[in-house]
């Protein structure tokens, strides 16, 4: 009898920490996005504000912190691998310094073995973040990118100044063009205007404007093309930037072929979070998808549902990726909290939607 148990053990064992095979082919394929929340390597770059972020600055950045930090990053991912049965197809990426610390990134232990392959701009924001995105070469194949910029050329009013917004810098929005099993997909990843002090509204409002109007472009130039637009948006999917200017909508019986489906409004409504601010969740890491990818016809890829309650997107949390106590108990286990390195994860959760035949 103690032999059998000894053996099931063994066995359960086994199955729990059997890797994930990144090139096991499968008819689903996940697209995600996660805010990396300062992912800084250690060394000064004069072109960046990285000073916060070096081991003489606030922070005392450390090697070891770093190290600490991708890790932790890696394991994130390489546990939503473990929760799907394969390594995200894409996963677009926020908060992220440069090329180098994403190349760290990926050749962590934990999720090497998917082989992500990089694609990276450095963009202008003052605070020296950029976006990026990590792909699987035997799921997607890249055939090429743009970096682009932030404009103010929109009818929207804004707040600021026109003195000001000569000066005003953010990050750039990256679009991916490549194709998935055969299928045009263009990804683009975004991280919009902050919400500091309340504001930044209308230019958020604007960042998704230029998203529309270039995934327009890009459905006028490739007809059929699946567009997914992901991003930490630092607005909820009921936001006038997604909402209005994105064109989003809740039901898939609402959209046609000039809006984009938004899977995570209806998830908002039922209480999901995916970061919180002064006891309020919000779903600030966004994907949205337009009216190809939701309603392909038989046979082609199309957004499933993943789960029981009908929902088309998911915010990816495990007990380990939360705060247990104190004053942000159940808050996302961030990686510094009041100034002092507590060596966590991120402050989002990250979340993806799912696509196949």
């Amino acid at each position: 009898m103690r032999k059998s148990i000894f053996f099931s053990v063994i066995a359960f064992l086994a199955l729990i920490w059997m890797p994930v095979q990144a090139g096991t082919p499968s008819k689903n394929y996940i697209i995600g996005f996660y805010n990396l929340e300062n992912l800084f390597d250690t060394y000064d770059d004069p072109v960046k504000n990285d000073e916060e972020f070096l081991p003489e600055g606030k922070n005392k950045w450390t090697e070891v912190k770093y190290r600490k930090k991708l890790h932790n990053m890696a394991t994130v991912i390489s546990t939503m691998a473990e929760s799907n049965g394969a390594f995200h197809t894409v996963l677009g990426v926020s908060e992220i310094e440069n090329r180098l610390v994403l190349e760290d990134l990926v050749s962590q232990p934990e999720i090497a073995r998917a082989n992500y392959q990089i694609v990276h701009y450095d963009s202008p924001d003052v605070r020296g973040v950029d976006v990026g995105l990590l792909y699987r070469p035997d799921q997607f194949v890249y055939i090429d990118s743009e970096s682009i910029p932030f404009t103010f050329d929109s009818d929207i009013e804004f707040s600021m100044s026109e003195e000001l917004q000569a000066g005003f810098k953010t990050r750039d929005i990256l679009m991916v063009h490549g194709k998935i099993d055969g299928e045009d997909f263009a990804i683009y990843v975004a991280h919009l205007p902050s919400r500091v002090g309340g504001k930044g509204g209308d230019l958020r409002s604007r960042g998704a404007e230029i998203i529309y109007g270039h995934a327009r472009e890009m459905m006028r130039k490739y007809p059929g093309i699946k567009v997914v637009v992901m991003g930490d948006m630092n607005d909820n999917p009921t936001d006038d930037s997604m909402a209005i200017y994105l064109h989003g909508k809740e039901n898939p019986s609402e959209v046609d072929q000039t809006d984009f489906f938004s899977p995570f409004l209806s998830m908002l409504k039922k209480g999901y979070g995916s970061i919180a601010y002064r006891g309020e969740w919000s779903i600030y890491d966004l994907i949205l998808v337009n009216e190809t990818l939701l309603n392909a016809p038989d046979g082609g890829l199309k957004i499933k549902q993943t789960g029981k309650k009908g929902n088309y997107g998911v915010v990816f949390k495990r007990p380990f990726m939360i705060t247990r106590n104190g004053q942000y108990k159940g808050y996302p286990f961030r990686t510094f909290s009041n100034g002092s390195f507590i060596g966590g994860y991120s402050d989002h959760f990250p979340t993806y939607i799912v696509v196949g035949r």
